[in-house]
């Protein structure tokens, strides 16, 4: 299947990193291998990474029964205190990772502007890459594609 809009030919792998959920627990982005993820790299500071969140989280919330796993990943210099705080008053439904040195963003891209929205593949495979607020209807579309993919 060809994807317009990507800005590679070849759908590079999705690194393998480890990171730190929010309460505490280790985890590895290889762990998404064989399911198709949306990772989100956001910031509290970030007005346009705020205004989408309700949209990312209806993203999450239409495609979860479906096997979608969402990945947001808090930014290096977002203090912590600020992000806990931000996903327990928004009940944020999806796994949530601070990139305390930096690490997830660099591996990444580099992720240099929030947000920055990534879709990978069943195979670990990143499909496609939105800097800034994705167009969420051809988002939707896309991942019922991936979805629908046998892994």
């Amino acid at each position: 299947m060809f994807l317009s809009g990507c800005w590679w030919d070849a759908r590079p792998p999705m690194p393998d990193l480890a990171f730190t959920q929010l309460d505490g627990s280790q985890h590895r982005t290889a762990e998404l291998k064989g399911k198709v993820a949306l990772i989100n790299f956001w910031a509290t500071s970030c007005a346009t990474c705020i205004k989408e969140m309700p949209q990312m989280i209806a993203t999450h919330q239409q495609f979860k029964a479906r096997g979608l796993e969402t990945l947001a990943v808090a930014m290096e210099y977002d203090p912590p205190a600020y992000v806990m705080e931000y996903v327990k008053s928004r009940q944020l439904p999806f796994t949530v990772a601070m990139d305390h040195t930096g690490e997830l963003a660099k591996a990444f891209g580099p992720v240099e502007l929030t947000p920055t929205t990534l879709v990978i593949n069943k195979k670990g495979e990143i499909v496609k890459r939105y800097i800034g607020e994705p167009d969420f209807a051809a988002l939707h579309i896309l991942l019922s594609q991936l979805l629908a993919e046998q892994g």
